[in-house]
């Protein structure tokens, strides 16, 4: 997993299920579209006008990266504070856990347990362990159905 997918809060947006399953099935929705020349004709069809450019956005540029890179919500409490903190990661940060966090650990249980071992192993563990969620298939949202 590459570091730039890494949140403030302590999530990896590549175990987002928009990244690691809308995005790809994006690029199979988009190909098989192009190869029965829907291209030339989503126009047409009600909504296609948004739909395109929206689906072939997810193809060449990808949902999003991280809030770190820029992407996701940015009024996000966590986020702002940890910009404002001038903090990499709110694991780095010596008022973590604070407040802001109990939302995240109730929705999230991993996250607790990921910027634990980000603290105290550091980047490549955490990177490692993101990657092997990733390679078993597992998305944030498969503990919130």
């Amino acid at each position: 997993m590459d570091k730039r997918y890494a949140c403030y809060c302590g999530l990896c947006c590549g175990n987002c299920a928009v990244k690691a399953k809308v995005e790809p099935a994006a690029k199979i929705l988009y190909a098989e579209m192009i190869d029965a020349g829907f291209e030339d004709i989503v126009h047409m069809i009600p909504g296609g006008s948004g739909f395109w450019p929206f689906l072939k956005g997810m193809v060449v540029d990808g949902a999003c990266v991280s809030c770190r890179e820029g992407s996701g919500n940015p009024g996000c409490r966590v986020r702002i504070c940890a910009i404002e903190r001038q903090k990499e990661m709110c694991a780095f940060c010596e008022d973590y856990p604070c407040g802001l966090f109990n939302e995240f650990f109730s929705g999230y249980p991993v996250i607790r347990a990921d910027n634990d071992m980000l603290r105290e192993e550091g980047w490549d563990v955490w990177l490692k362990t993101q990657d092997e969620r990733r390679a078993k298939g597992f998305t944030y949202s498969d503990g919130r159905k």
